[in-house]
């Protein structure tokens, strides 16, 4: 293989004392944003430099871009959202940039473009976020992201004549946008307008309601929180458009709850739920009770109701909780459908709205099942099904007889029968039991280079679901294993609790018992075995290359939370202190510091190929977090493999990216394990 020289990577003299221990940071300097600092710019296309004439000579590359190119250029689909007797829906016919937004007139009539966005940008890193059509189908309010940001710009469609209009809301993020009943306007979530828009931390997150034809200047504010200015403030409305439901929160687990009365003329918010102990989401309503979703004295979550008119504010249990772990719920067609998982697998319960029980939804399959969409009067509902071998399907639900059919369903144009999906349950370091899936070809008996993936924080359950990607994996004899270990909500706020604050360490050997429980099984190849994972899995991935270097080949480290000292000074950084804690407590503080991926490199050990990735105008997780780590493997003694990185330009954080740029960075992934874990890439006829 070719020798690498890394680029030179200058060291500055930084130290900094917290709680009487000093830490040194010489790469602090690589936080700087590469759009202002010409320093850091010129780092960056040294690295690509680099980093791009090795990977130029990796077998298999060619060939995965390839198959993946073939993989992905299949429809994908989403639910619709039926507004009148018009379906409006996404559809991405492949190998498109960005989803198209289309309109169709009957549930079986002809798609008509409202919305494209390939041609905003020459590289195809603008794309069309969140979106939201008005009760009438007559104005569409869609958020524009442009190069990956988390940012949005709102703009207004005319539906009919396919006009946008004037009107421009900006500074929006982490938004919902919430159409009254009558399309007068629209109730959304951003910042002030001198909130640092790249790297910076943001404060002071507000909900205000938007009227059509007036200046952004106009806009109302509806709900704020300046004595929590790090809270998230989100707004949805009910169907019928008579309460605007309101949520609180300084990150995950837990929100406060506040509803208005919007048949009111001040729009006052009336507290419903003051206090942080608990998760609470309303379902919708029938008349002034409110249906909801609460880990309040269940932590695998039940369903409750409140009487509005109750001026005792009495939340009464409708649906007790199970051993099954409630993930959602929705009120359709005169039912709540809930979904629960079952040791990472969905099951789809239907309940009548007195909370008795009403049988459940057949699935085509084991996988996972939910995103109802329908009217809570309305007979008809969708929802999506995947698997980790079956692509997303669009079903179509009856609700009356219980019966679904086929509303969209890809082609993905592979042979799934030769694939086998297995879940394997293991034990943890402190005997817990961890279960994981386990996908290969039927004729792949023996050990064979494998990929671990896993996330393991903010009760983000890892659900088995349909991924090109990793068919492309797959097919070429590689084995993909998906752990569900703790941190994740696999099984409710206990196991959440498991893996966060001071119990984060529990995440991190659940991720290494599965490694040796694959080698062990001989599912995975001795040497072999290689980790991914991105943002917090990316977090993961560099915290036990740390902890257990031998145990693995290569590792794909993406867009990680990598210095878990300074996380919470950027961007957003401060809604995850609900999981990691806060590193100005000491006892956090002592926690991080022993498992931060920047702090706890350990030279004179052999380390295994690492080729982590970034995006220049990542805003969610600043890819300073990953300069400084790959700059400090760099220059560590780790042995001879390599630690090289892969930046990204006019990407953020994951969503949004381009199709075609997506390819080339899972080729080059894929290439790179495949030569380090001994996979034979072979061209597929």
């Amino acid at each position: 293989m070719l020798k690498i020289d890394y680029p030179t990577t200058k060291r500055i003299d930084v130290t900094e004392t917290y709680f009487g221990q000093a830490v040194s940071d010489p790469y602090r300097w690589l936080e700087n944003d590469i759009r202002s600092d010409i320093n850091v710019a010129a780092w960056v296309e040294a690295q690509n430099k680099a980093t791009g004439n090795y990977l130029s000579t990796l077998p298999g590359r060619d060939v995965f871009r390839q198959r993946l190119t073939a993989l992905f250029d299949h429809h994908q689909v989403t639910a619709p959202r039926k507004r009148g007797d018009n379906y409006f829906h996404t559809r991405n016919s492949g190998l498109e940039n960005q989803p198209v937004l289309y309109v169709r007139e009957g549930v079986s009539g002809q798609d008509r473009v409202l919305v494209d966005p390939n041609g905003w940008s020459d590289d195809g890193a603008t794309a069309l976020a969140e979106w939201a059509v008005s009760d009438d189908g007559s104005k569409l309010a869609y958020a524009v992201q442009d190069g990956g940001t988390d940012w949005r710009t709102i703009r207004i469609l005319d539906t009919a004549r396919g006009e946008v209009l004037d009107d421009e809301v900006k500074w929006a993020r982490f938004s919902e946008i919430s159409w009254t009943k009558t399309g007068s306007g629209f109730f959304y979530s951003r910042y002030p307008e001198d909130a640092n828009p790249s790297q910076g931390g943001v404060s002071n997150h507000a909900i205000y309601f938007h009227r059509v034809g007036t200046s952004q200047s106009q806009d109302r504010l509806i709900y704020a929180t300046p004595d929590q200015p790090h809270f998230l403030n989100l707004v949805d409305l009910t169907e019928d458009g008579r309460y605007a439901i309101v949520y609180s929160m300084p990150g995950v687990a837990a929100n406060t709850l506040s509803v208005i009365d919007l048949t009111s003329d001040d729009w006052a918010p009336r507290a419903l739920v003051a206090d942080l102990q608990d998760e609470w989401s309303v379902l919708g309503n029938v008349g002034t009770v409110l249906y909801l979703v609460t880990s309040r004295n269940a932590e695998r979550r039940k369903i409750v109701t409140l009487d509005l008119e109750d001026a005792a504010g009495t939340f009464k249990e409708l649906v007790s909780e199970r051993d099954a772990v409630l993930s959602n719920a929705w009120l359709v067609g005169g039912r709540l459908i809930a979904t629960y998982l079952v040791d990472a697998k969905s099951e789809v319960h239907r309940f009548r709205l007195d909370g008795t029980s009403d049988g459940v939804v057949e699935l085509p399959g084991i996988g996972s099942a939910g995103g109802f969409r329908g009217g809570v009067d309305d007979n008809e509902a969708f929802f999506v099904f995947t698997s980790l071998n079956a692509p997303t399907t669009v079903y179509r639900y009856d609700v009356a007889t219980n019966k679904s059919s086929i509303w969209a369903k890809p082609d993905a144009g592979f042979d799934f029968d030769r694939i086998l999906v297995e879940q394997k349950f293991y034990l943890s370091k402190d005997g817990t039991r961890v279960p994981m899936f386990v996908v290969r070809r039927k004729d792949v008996t023996g050990p064979a280079p494998t990929v671990l993936y896993g996330y393991g924080g903010f009760g983000i359950a890892m659900l088995p679901f349909y991924s090109p990607a990793q068919m492309a994996w797959v097919e070429q004899g590689g084995v993909m294993a998906i752990a569900n270990i703790r941190g994740g909500g696999e099984y409710g706020k206990a196991w959440h609790d498991a893996g966060r604050f001071q119990n984060k360490q529990n995440s991190f050997d659940d991720f290494i018992a599965a490694g040796e429980y694959l080698k062990a099984q001989a599912i995975s190849s001795t040497g072999g075995l290689a980790i991914q994972g991105e943002s917090g899995r990316g977090l993961l991935v560099g915290a036990v290359v740390n902890q257990r270097p031998d145990l693995f080949a290569a590792a794909l480290p993406g867009v990680g939370v990598m210095d878990m000292l300074r996380y919470a000074k950027f961007s957003g950084g401060q809604y995850w202190m609900t999981d990691f804690g806060d590193p100005a407590v000491e006892e956090h503080f002592r926690n991080l510091l022993a498992y931060s991926p920047y702090h706890n490199i350990a030279p004179g050990q052999p380390y295994p190929a690492i080729l982590a990735t970034t995006a220049d105008t990542d805003d969610r997780v600043v890819p300073g977090h990953t300069f400084k780590y790959i700059a400090a493997l760099q220059a560590a003694d780790l042995g001879p493999k390599p630690r090289l990185v892969r930046i990204e330009t006019r990407a953020g954080h994951g969503a949004g990216k381009p199709t075609s740029k997506i390819i080339d960075e899972l080729a080059d992934q894929w290439a790179f394990v495949a030569y380090w874990t001994g996979l034979k890439v072979r061209p597929l006829t």
